[in-house]
């Protein structure tokens, strides 16, 4: 606090240093005198820290002006940045207060006015005065950096001290105040290997001579600290991934000093005879290869090629091989760096040699004949079986192997001479004459007796289509949704092919009813496409399905699948199905259902046609007997019992209970009076002998049975004590005061003497 009343009083000094006092006696440049005016306005603060932790509002400082007797007369204003909002002010003691906590990074600086008003008359008593209430800093962020991870990489073998990267922190505070956003980085994870600078957030290498080939990838933790790095401060961290970059700093090296191949002797020239490969624990162009042949016997029939791709050594034919000749070859191979770095020359040499030693293995070569060609001479008439010549063949193979000679009968067909199969002895079979032919052109074989056991197997053809794997009994419910799965299928297929089965589930038109879904995992969904199936409409459907295959020629069939519609629960549970359904599951044709149809159909039109006819000679009475409840009035007299009247029907459900069952009437004599006293109904609105009425009127009206006569059915509910009254006519007068009679007079002369009566009797009763 003490620290904070300097900085104001400080403050207030310096605005003073700054801002011209009004009334010190200056001359300007006019030469005019400037008459010194006293001062107004107090500010007694202009500071405010962030962030305020105090209870209730936090205090600003106090206008007051020279105008302000303290009477109460003067009122001040406040307008500006937050006037009313962030900060407000007690209009008759001047003193201003924040009324929420401050953040300066969110602003700073707020610029205000205020002056002095008269309340009576509303004058301003001082000039608006503006001024500026600074926001002091406190250390309330942390430093952030730009990322919360960063990649970088630096060459093996480094120096100390060699850049891999720099990273940099920000801190939200206000630099130009105290140390909040001062900050220090330092390194919590990668010692030894890498250190930081302390000041700009560079990282560089700890250690040297640092091999990729033992460690490649590092993880470095660097900390931005405020507050220069004291304790107290806040802080954040960010991850470095650094990668050592390779260098050629490793020579190949064969894992073998010795290799072995072997090839046939029959290998063509250019065809290759083995691999032989070099590691180099580098990486890149650093482990770029090249091999070559330093020497050995076998210099001249071999050569050595690089594959650039796998970084192998091919070794292949360079002249034609013989077993009989040589049977084993060696070379000296040498491997060697195609990128060397000069600086780790000391670590060489970046080269490396290996022995190749190579076998010929022996080929089953034909029999080989001692001359290109033979010429025999021979005596004619020499008699048949006489010896012309002897052929000789060996095998190169072996010295020892049994040649067998034959003569190729396409140069004798007329079978003149033979040979013996086992020394190649040529003898006539018949007698020759030269007169008829001088030459005899014939061809010698020699054959090696040898077997080879012959496997043949035959190979599928895709020349079955694919089907159903079973029978399916499908059922729908009348109740389904559309979308819901009815049915899974699948699929078999007698071939075989090399990968596997593959089938595609599809339909051959489009149907409005159903969807095939495939799951591509030789399996299909049978999806509803709408709602509510009526199975009296259709009790099943035909759901053509295509089915192919993958293989070549690709094989299809179409499949159908009979859908049954069900009645079912409101869980999906099949309780019936169809009729027509389960008839032809059990065998009945078509034209049997037609032939019961018309069967039942025949025996309901002589039902009815029997019913018609004893209607017509027995018809039905008007009134059958007394119990008859149609109440069909015929003739009506007299108004009958009332509720004493149970000759009809026992009205006695229609009692109200409520009323006093006393001082009845009878209703087949003349009453003494002639308007009898008529008990008022406790209840006007009686609803239930309403409904009553109303529903058994609905009941006659809509009943295809009543008779066709016509008919007065009425249900008076009359009688003394009824809380319907009586409709007669007899008792049709109200009480005293319950109706008046002045409308008779306007229903004509007919009525003339029944109003006068009326009328007259009302007006000596009012009397």
């Amino acid at each position: 606090v003490e620290v904070l009343s300097i900085l104001r009083l400080l403050s207030i000094f310096c605005d003073a240093l700054i801002r011209p006092v009004p009334g010190i006696s200056t001359s300007d440049r006019d030469g005019q005198i400037l008459q010194r005016t006293k001062r107004g306005w107090m500010w007694n603060s202009f500071f405010l820290l962030e962030e305020w932790t105090g209870t209730g509002k936090q205090y600003v400082g106090k206008l007051h002006s020279d105008m302000d007797k303290e009477d109460g007369s003067v009122k001040y204003v406040l307008t500006g940045d937050g006037a009313g909002t962030v900060f407000e002010i007690d209009e008759n003691s001047g003193d201003m207060h924040a009324t929420r906590r401050l953040d300066r990074e969110e602003k700073a600086l707020y610029t205000l006015s205020a002056k002095a008003v008269n309340k009576t008359s509303g004058q301003d008593l001082e000039k608006a005065s503006e001024f500026i209430i600074k926001i002091h800093d406190i250390n309330d962020n942390e430093p952030k950096f730009a990322k919360d991870t960063y990649m970088a990489g630096v060459s093996e073998m480094s120096n100390v001290g060699a850049f891999v990267i720099r990273v940099t922190a920000t801190d939200a505070d206000d630099e130009a105040y105290g140390n909040s956003a001062k900050l220090v980085y330092s390194i919590l994870q990668g010692q030894p290997y890498f250190s930081v600078e302390p000041e700009t957030g560079v990282i560089r290498t700890a250690l040297p001579n640092m091999i990729r080939e033992n460690r490649e990838h590092y993880q470095v933790v660097i900390q931005a600290k405020d507050m220069a790095g004291q304790m107290g401060g806040l802080s954040g961290t960010t991850t470095v991934n650094i990668t050592l970059l390779d260098v050629n700093n490793s020579p190949p090296r064969f894992p073998h000093s010795t290799y072995h191949l072997s090839t046939p002797e029959s290998a063509g020239i250019g065809s290759p005879v083995g691999r032989i490969k070099a590691y180099d624990a580098d990486v890149g162009e650093n482990a770029e290869m090249w091999y070559s042949i330093l020497d050995g016997d076998g210099q001249d029939m071999f050569n050595i090629i690089t594959d650039s791709t796998s970084q192998e050594g091919v070794i292949t034919v360079k002249k034609q091989l013989d077993y009989e000749s040589k049977r084993l070859y060696s070379l000296r191979v040498q491997v060697t760096n195609t990128h060397i770095d000069r600086r780790f020359e000391q670590l060489g040499p970046f080269s490396d040699t290996a022995i190749v030693r190579i076998t010929i293995t022996d080929v089953d070569e034909p029999p080989v004949f001692s001359r290109a060609l033979y010429i025999f001479e021979v005596d004619e008439d020499t008699p048949a079986g006489s010896s012309v010549g002897t052929v000789s063949a060996r095998d190169p193979d072996t010295i020892n192997h049994l040649v067998k000679y034959t003569i190729d009968r396409h140069t004798d067909l007329e079978r003149l001479f033979n040979i013996d199969s086992n020394n190649g002895t040529i003898s006539t079979l018949q007698g020759l004459d030269r007169e008829t032919s001088k030459w005899h052109n014939i061809s010698v074989l020699a054959t090696e007796l040898s077997k080879v056991p012959v496997f043949i197997k035959v190979r599928d053809v895709n020349d079955n289509a694919p089907e159903f794997a079973m029978y399916y009994e499908t059922f729908v419910c009348e109740n389904v949704k559309a979308g819901q799965l009815i049915q899974t299928i699948s699929a078999v297929d007698t071939d075989e092919p090399l990968v596997g089965h593959k089938f595609v589930f599809s339909l051959s038109t489009i149907n409005p009813n159903f969807t095939v879904f495939d799951n591509e995992d030789n399996t299909a969904r049978i999806l509803t496409r709408r709602g509510s199936f009526n199975r009296r409409e259709m009790s099943s459907y035909l759901l053509p399905v295509v089915i192919s295959d993958n293989d070549y020629p690709i094989q299809s069939s179409t499949s159908t699948l009979t859908v049954r519609v069900c009645a079912c629960d409101s869980r999906g549970n099949v309780q019936t199905c169809s009729t027509e359904a389960l008839l032809l599951s059990a065998g009945l044709s078509t034209g049997a259902l037609v032939a019961i149809l018309l069967c039942i159909l025949i025996l309901l039109m002589i039902v009815v046609l029997f019913a018609a006819l004893r209607h017509q000679k027995k018809k039905e009475p008007l009134i059958i007997s007394k119990e008859d409840v149609r109440d069909n009035v015929v003739s009506y007299n007299d108004e009958g019992g009332g509720e004493e009247d149970t000759q009809a029907f026992d009205i006695g459900t229609l009692r109200n209970p409520e009323v006093i069952d006393t001082n009845k009437l009878r209703r087949d004599i003349m009453p003494e009076m002639l308007f009898p006293f008529r008990r008022t109904s406790p209840i006007k609105d009686n609803t239930d002998v309403r409904d009553f009425i109303n529903g058994r009127l609905h009941e006659n009206d809509s009943d295809p049975t009543a008779p066709p006569y016509d008919s007065l059915a009425t249900y008076a509910y009359e009688g003394n004590g009824s809380l319907a009254e009586s409709l007669s006519s007899l008792e049709s007068a109200a009480t005293e005061g319950d109706q008046e009679f002045e409308y008779l007079s306007h229903w004509g002369p007919q009525f003339k003497k029944l109003a006068d009566m009326y009328i007259g009797q009302e007006s000596q009763r009012e009397t």
